[in-house]
């Protein structure tokens, strides 16, 4: 008798990166903690995996991340003076970081891909489970998370998920394209897939996310790669393996709000979405957007 397949319980955090086009802020402090409104960009990530039944997260980091790692941890410093304070409701919001999930930490050494990121996780996963992965820029404003649609669409039908939307065809040239045949409302049965084409070249506007459910089979391929097309070692090409040798691959076209948090002006645009519909300052940020003249 077969086994039910194991639910989906961990993540995987990609965090190594150097945060190059928010220099000079990134020189001294990781880009997944840059905030926006009054939370940083990997508190967002954290709490939608936990309300998507994400139970440990794995963070994948490296030189200079350290910022990460103390953001998550208990801070009993802080916390005895907010207690003395008197602060309990910014007590509480400390506490509930350190308490999301379970979390872990290894470090990728040298920047050699998101795929070779990934293997130094590998050890913690277990060879028969499925695994969240999650790049560290896609916030997703939605009424159900965008991790629960991807989760939810792996267990349809038991196969590694891309995360995708739909952009303009101008845009297409800075993402992953995924195309296929539409198997649901929202879900694709990827047929193929192209980096960063030319608008003239895409076999669609889907573009992956940063948000991804992946399976051992991702896992083996990876660490039998030497270097992909890139010279590094890279998700995307495993994938583009997987599909040479007719191993299924599904891609979730994701409901809700992208805030992509990757660009200076992606940023700025999360920014003032999220902080329009925070009780605290969004009635004075909106009065401010409207005196504006520009």
């Amino acid at each position: 008798m077969s086994r039910e397949p194991m639910k989906i319980k961990k993540a995987v955090f990609l965090v190594a990166g150097f945060g190059t086009r928010f220099l000079p802020a990134t020189k001294a402090q990781p880009k997944e903690m840059l905030p926006v409104v009054d939370k940083p960009v990997v508190q967002y990530l954290a709490e939608e995996a936990v309300a998507s039944g994400i139970q440990e997260i794995i963070f994948v980091t490296g030189r200079g991340k350290r910022a990460i790692e103390d953001h998550f941890d208990v801070s009993y410093e802080l916390e005895d003076t907010l207690v003395e304070k008197n602060k309990h409701d910014l007590l509480e919001q400390v506490q509930h970081i350190s308490g999301l999930a379970k979390f872990s930490y290894v470090r990728q050494s040298k920047p050699l891909g998101d795929g070779h990121a990934l293997l130094q996780a590998a050890h913690l996963v277990d060879d028969d489970e499925p695994v969240l992965v999650f790049f560290g820029d896609c916030i997703y404003d939605s009424e159900i998370p965008a991790a629960r649609q991807i989760i939810e669409t792996y267990e349809r039908y038991r196969t590694p998920v891309i995360g995708a939307a739909e952009v303009s065809l101008d845009e297409v040239s800075k993402f992953g394209v995924v195309a296929g045949d539409m198997v649901a409302d929202l879900d694709m049965r990827v047929t193929r897939m192209v980096e960063k084409p030319r608008p003239e070249e895409a076999p669609s506007r889907a573009v992956a996310v940063g948000k991804y459910v992946i399976t051992r089979e991702v896992f083996d391929i990876l660490a039998r790669m030497e270097s992909g097309k890139s010279g590094e070692i890279r998700l995307a090409d495993a994938f583009d393996l997987m599909l040479e040798k007719g191993s299924p691959l599904h891609a979730h076209m994701l409901e809700g709000e992208w805030l992509d948090t990757g660009d200076k002006f992606n940023f700025l645009k999360a920014t003032i979405h999220l902080g329009l519909k925070h009780p605290e300052v969004g009635e004075k940020l909106r009065g401010y957007l409207k005196s504006l003249s520009v």
